[in-house]
This record gives C-alpha cells, sequence and structure tokens, in this order.
C-alpha cells in the first residue's frame, strides 16, 4: 500500500478527487495541517463522492508530527517542478511515501531539506506546473505499475 502526503492541501475539490484515487489504489492518504479548507467542506466529499467512507486517512497537526511515525525515512519521495531527478527513474516499493505540497506553492525549502529523494514530473516548458490531483495520478500510477511487476 502506497502512503499519499498532502501538505498544507488548499483546494478541496482537489484533495477530494486525490481522496477518490486513493481508494481505489488501495492507497493510504496523509493530511498535514493546515489546510485551505475544513474536512467536512461539502466540496470536499461532493470530489470524493461516496468513496469518502472508504479512505484510510489520516490527518496531522504539522510535518513534524507526521514525520515523527516515519520508519524509513529514505522511502520518503518529495514532488519538486524543482528536483532534477523524475519519479519515472525512481525504484518504487510498496509502502513508499509520496509527498506533494501546496497548490500554489509546492512544498517550501524547509520542507525539502528534511527529507533526500526529491522528485520531478517532466513536462513542456508551456506550463510551470500539473493540477496536484493530475500529479498524483502520474506517480501512483508508475509506482502501482512497478509494484505489480514486482509480484
Amino acid at each position: 500500500m502506497l502512503n499519499i502526503v498532502l501538505i498544507e492541501p488548499e483546494i478541496p475539490n482537489n484533495t477530494g478527487n486525490i481522496g477518490r484515487l486513493c481508494v481505489g489504489t488501495e492507497s493510504r492518504l496523509h493530511l498535514v495541517h493546515p489546510f485551505g479548507f475544513v474536512i467536512n467542506d461539502k466540496n470536499l466529499k461532493r470530489s470524493g463522492l461516496d468513496y469518502w467512507v472508504h479512505l484510510d486517512v489520516t490527518e496531522y497537526e504539522n510535518v513534524a508530527e507526521w514525520k515523527a511515525q516515519i520508519s524509513d525515512l529514505s522511502r520518503v519521495f518529495l514532488m519538486s517542478s524543482h528536483a532534477e531527478k523524475s519519479y519515472l527513474e525512481t525504484e518504487f516499493q510498496d509502502g513508499d511515501w509520496l509527498v506533494f505540497g501546496k497548490e500554489s506553492k509546492g512544498l517550501s525549502a524547509e520542507v525539502l531539506e528534511q527529507f533526500e529523494n526529491h522528485l520531478t514530473i517532466p513536462m513542456s516548458n508551456l506550463i510551470r506546473s500539473f493540477n496536484i490531483a493530475n500529479s498524483v495520478a502520474f506517480v501512483i500510477g508508475e509506482a502501482k505499475r512497478q509494484i505489480m511487476l514486482d509480484k
């Protein structure tokens, strides 16, 4: 099972869509405060549709609380448009932590400095970034593909 981490998510529809993706891929969702919305916001539930009740989700007050319960920090992968290594060049394993930042700014320098594995999603120079829900889908898809090949 993959662990999907959203640090300071801002848009409830994106979080709802990612929640639905986690249910469909049997991944866990970890949400790190502060949020740009209330977790019971109607838009969040609407985006997650009736799947939200099946979501394995944990909330953390801050990055330190989330980080404290990770047993192997080498299996934490932070997505950043500034990273040099592509997620397509990474060997994922069951149980890995895939970390995404807030929609407006990505991951802070403070968070990036705490971990070694920074990955990017290759894209055209015509855009700054992909929508976070799409980004999560790309990376989960590749990680799940690799995990299925290892079985």
